[in-house]
């Protein structure tokens, strides 16, 4: 039906949307788990807090399997280089995911103030950790990383972990924090009332102008701080993929881009300003708005950083020319149309369980509501 080229455009998008996804739902899960030992100032408040996301958060984290599972059947060239030239810090974030289901099912079942506390620290790893160490991953995926491939498509990374912490990587990795802490803050509001919904309110006013200083400052960094291979020649768009076969000269920047397609401004204007909408909407109450112009935002973004790299999914900074992208960076015709027909049948049913779920679940959690009902909340 399709084309193996249109293919391989549909699975960018597919990809897309998966990323996305896991960053609008998770992105609030990690926030209010980084926020817990802060905006909780006792037993009952943290335990409201945990449950704004305690029927949820199992289910928002699924996404991060789909797209782990997306890149090995899809992108297996990419599913090879990130996960064994960035093995450490992979494992640093599924250790830190570790605290999450063993903080929400054990946190609760002993009363001693000393192992509550623990547990809430743990969330706060588990809630902290893996936006910063993800963030310090998309500052390295916009300025490269150094791998190549051999004559068999083996991949060879030559960096290290510590290679990963640069600066502008480090500013991502707070970026990654910062909009965690905000999307969070938002989502806290939006389901607290009293005490707590006031907390949520007073972050908001401090969260939203640093998150937009930053994020502006890493824009102009990667706008006038950092540039792309330009592809010179490769076999098509609908050849068999192999990283080897293109050639690449020098690089353009950002900037480049988006000029030669002024379409995609509307990304990054989408992008700060639903953010700052958000921050701006929130302070005055109305945190619904304030939630749906946040999640525009961070979508926003997303697809700022999507339109800029296309079509490249790994820049290699050793060896530009062994870069990955969508047309040579994917599995055959026949595996990307299975797993193509496969999403349109289950995708549409896990996002329609998924918002039955909210919708079922829907409702403010005071402290008041979680003494009532011990033995059915966290």
């Amino acid at each position: 039906m399709f084309d193996y080229e249109t293919l391989r455009v549909i699975w960018w998008i597919f990809t897309g949307v998966v990323i996305i996804a896991f960053t609008l739902t998770s992105g609030f899960d990690f926030g209010i788990g980084a926020l817990l030992p802060f905006v909780g100032r006792n037993d009952l408040e943290r335990r409201a807090v945990i449950n704004t996301i305690g029927g949820t958060w199992e289910g928002n984290q699924v996404w991060l399997v789909l797209l782990g599972g997306a890149l090995f059947a899809v992108w297996p060239l990419v599913y090879a280089t990130l996960f064994s030239g960035l093995y450490i810090a992979m494992l640093l974030v599924l250790f830190a995911l570790f605290f999450r289901p063993a903080g929400f099912d054990y946190r609760s079942k002993l009363e001693d103030p000393r192992w509550r506390n623990a547990w809430d620290w743990g969330l706060f790893i588990g809630g902290a950790v893996p936006p910063i160490l993800l963030g310090v991953l998309v500052g390295n995926l916009v300025q490269g990383l150094p791998f190549h491939f051999d004559s068999d498509l083996r991949p060879y990374y030559s960096g290290s972990f510590f290679g990963l912490l640069n600066p502008f990587a480090l500013l991502c990795g707070v970026v990654g924090l910062l909009l965690c802490l905000f999307h969070g803050a938002i989502y806290l509001k939006l389901r607290t009332e009293g005490a707590l919904h006031e907390r949520a309110l007073n972050l908001m006013r401090v969260l939203g102008p640093a998150l937009l200083a930053t994020l502006a400052l890493a824009t102009l960094w990667v706008a006038y701080g950092t540039s792309l291979p330009e592809i010179a020649t490769m076999p098509g768009t609908d050849a068999a993929s192999n990283p080897l076969a293109k050639t690449v000269t020098n690089a353009h920047s950002w900037l480049d881009q988006f000029a030669a397609h002024p379409w995609m401004f509307a990304a990054p204007a989408v992008g700060f300003g639903g953010l700052l909408l958000a921050w701006r909407t929130a302070i005055t109450r109305n945190t619904g708005l304030a939630f749906v112009f946040s999640s525009l935002g961070i979508s926003g973004m997303l697809l700022s950083l999507g339109f800029g790299l296309f079509p490249y999914l790994l820049i290699s900074s050793s060896h530009p020319g062994h870069s990955l992208t969508i047309w040579d960076a994917s599995s055959s015709q026949f595996t990307l149309a299975l797993a193509f027909w496969i999403t349109v049948v289950f995708l549409p049913i896990v996002l329609t369980y998924t918002r039955w779920v909210y919708k079922v679940l829907w409702g403010s959690v005071t402290p008041e509501k979680v003494l009532n009902d011990q033995h059915t909340l966290y």
